[in-house]
């Protein structure tokens, strides 16, 4: 069983930055592919950003391809999500995730996932 813990969330204007950090209950640096999904209100929820056990490869949404950034600090357990250029369509709780498997065709399936941290963006 893997525990993620979202923190780093908050309320920002358009154009503007913020970075989510997830830390995980045990080590992943070895077992699992490690991601960000979000889920806006009313929405369903979808695929941000995704990286391999090593870091050396990442996946990202077409939305946010250029402006987010994933990267991952095994020796800690976390992962990081930098978010610049932000736009109120950001605006969502966002949601930690681990499994087993990467993305394949845009579709990626977690087997554990965190509580969210909320992302306001304001125009």
């Amino acid at each position: 069983q893997v525990q993620l813990v979202e923190s780093g969330g908050g309320l920002v204007q358009a154009g503007g930055s913020l970075s989510l950090a997830c830390a995980a209950s045990r080590r992943t640096s070895s077992s699992y592919i490690m991601g960000w999904f979000r889920q806006a209100p009313g929405k369903e929820r979808e695929f941000v950003a995704a990286i391999n056990r090593s870091g050396a490869r990442t996946y990202y949404a077409d939305s946010v391809k250029g402006r987010f950034t994933i990267s991952r600090d095994n020796a800690k357990n976390t992962v990081y999500l930098q978010m610049n250029s932000l736009e109120p369509e950001d605006t969502a709780n966002y949601y930690c995730a681990a499994a087993s498997t990467p993305p394949l065709f845009g579709k990626w399936v977690p087997d554990y996932w965190g509580q969210g941290t909320q992302v306001t963006v304001s125009s």
